[in-house]
């Protein structure tokens, strides 16, 4: 006879069996993709909540947050002035207090990207910006220097003088997957530190948002729906691990305002160009000297294609790198370094994420035969060159950042030498009114006016008035043409 007591145990036994049974089939047909029950659970400090691994926010958000900044920029824009050359009191108000000036603001994100101070963020955040500050999660506010900008991939490189940073890594944006989620962090609306959740809906996109002078713009945007609005852009895609995939870049909208679809620069496209940035002061493009379009049914039908899939080959560049490995018109590209391709923009993130110099295998198809080859990527000036940034240092001196200007400057302004204001900091230029972006071309001291020939002339000339005790006399060019003139007092 079965007791209460017997029948109870009989439950719980046949009921720890059966959970058993059942971890041990899902170990086997998981494999190695089995999670062990103490890994579901996000082990919190101060709570005993479980969140399945795979909808928990909280670890990437943690991760992210410190290492997205907030950058605010400012323009300062000279205004017409009221000033005629036969004005003897405009002449004499210009000379001591400069034209007028009326600011122009704005604000957007950064990612750290190195515990010395590296920061990414979109170009269009900060091209043609007098001022550029960038304020940390913990409030803390700095000056950030331009080490390069990128407009045909929208990226640009900052430093701030600070050590210790939290940083994000980078994932290899080439294996995420479309309905990964993945959380947006940024500063939309001077809200400081926001994080949205979405997952990923596409990549490659092209969206034609970039024009280059160069035609060497890359699209290739990873597409999600997390929620990204203005002041976003610059700011971090994560995926779980809080790893950096992406730089949000754009949104789809007629508003202005999120309005269902954001667009991403993939990681591997963001580290190449930083690094490149970094190194050389320059973005170094590689080409395999391809003309290519995507293949729709129209093509294939006019084409005799058997299917739709990889790129077609309207041309190729003499002696470029397709060329030189045997690739000719009306061939069709179908993997690049084992990777599909099926756009324009999938093949264009690849080869923009290399080098002049760099081999890369190329699978491709012609009339039914299928051949595999390896092209050497080339620059745009058609040889495996690396180039690096002239080098032109600066100097210091009273609060500024002084340095020659270039030879494109010396045509445009139509003058033959000069220095620069590359910064402006505290000190006696920037209490004169002087702005960045000034170019000094002569300095008066003590009745006699001299041509300024170089930085190092101009920091010659300052150092002898300091020893004199003479006052100076500043007159340059801004780079809109417009001419000015500031007393500096000792």
């Amino acid at each position: 006879m079965i007791t209460y007591r017997k029948f109870w145990i009989a439950v719980l036994l046949s009921g720890v069996l059966g959970g058993t049974l059942v971890l041990l089939g899902l170990r086997w047909f998981l494999g190695s993709n089995f999670i062990p029950i103490t890994k579901i659970a996000y082990r919190f400090k101060d709570t005993a909540l479980a969140i399945p691994e795979g909808m928990n926010f909280i670890y990437s958000s943690e991760m992210a947050i410190p290492a997205v900044v907030h950058i605010r920029t400012a323009f300062t824009k000279r205004q017409t002035s009221r000033y005629h050359e036969n004005d003897a009191v405009d002449e004499m108000f210009r000379q001591f207090h400069g034209r007028g000036w009326s600011p122009r603001s704005s604000s957007g994100s950064g990612v750290i990207i190195s515990e010395d101070g590296y920061i990414v963020t979109n170009n269009h955040v900060v091209e043609n910006n007098d001022l550029i500050e960038v304020t940390l999660h913990d409030k803390r506010s700095y000056e950030a220097r331009v080490i390069g900008t990128d407009p045909s991939t929208d990226l640009a490189l900052l430093k701030i003088d600070e050590e210790h940073l939290p940083a994000l890594p980078f994932a290899n944006s080439d294996k995420v997957r479309i309905g990964e989620w993945v959380l947006a962090v940024g500063n939309p609306f001077e809200l400081n530190s926001t994080v949205t959740a979405g997952i990923i809906s596409a990549k490659a996109r092209n969206i034609n948002l970039i024009q280059d002078k160069d035609n060497l713009q890359v699209e290739s945007f990873l597409q999600t729906d997390a929620s990204v609005n203005p002041g976003n852009s610059g700011g971090a895609l994560v995926n779980l691990r809080g790893e950096l995939i992406g730089i949000n870049t754009a949104i789809a909208s007629e508003t202005g305002v999120f309005q269902g679809y954001s667009f991403a620069i993939p990681a591997n496209l963001v580290k190449k160009v930083a690094d490149d940035l970094r190194q050389y002061g320059q973005v170094q493009r590689a080409l395999m000297g391809v003309e290519i379009s995507d293949v729709n049914a129209e093509l294939a039908k006019s084409k005799k294609l058997p299917n739709v899939d990889g790129v077609y080959v309207n041309g190729v560049t003499a002696n470029g790198g397709a060329w030189e490995a045997g690739i000719t018109k009306g061939d069709v590209i179908l993997e690049i370094e084992n990777i599909k391709v099926n756009s324009k923009s999938e093949l264009q993130g690849i080869i923009a994420s290399k080098r002049p110099g760099d081999k890369v295998s190329v699978l491709f198809r012609r009339n039914t035969e299928e051949k595999k080859v390896v092209v050497t990527l080339k620059n745009p000036k058609g040889n495996l060159e690396i180039t690096r940034k002239t080098s032109n240092e600066s100097i210091q001196i009273m609060g500024a950042e002084i340095a020659n200007v270039s030879e494109t400057e010396k045509e445009t302004l139509n003058i033959k030498n000069g220095a620069k204001i590359l910064r402006i900091g505290k000190g006696k230029l920037a209490d004169a009114g002087v702005q960045k972006g000034f170019v000094i071309t002569h300095i008066s001291q003590s009745g006699k006016r001299i041509a300024v020939s170089s930085a190092a002339h101009v920091l010659a000339i300052v150092q002898q008035a300091d020893k004199t005790g003479d006052g100076l006399y500043f007159e340059g060019i801004y780079e809109n043409g417009d001419k000015a003139y500031y007393p500096i007092g000792w």
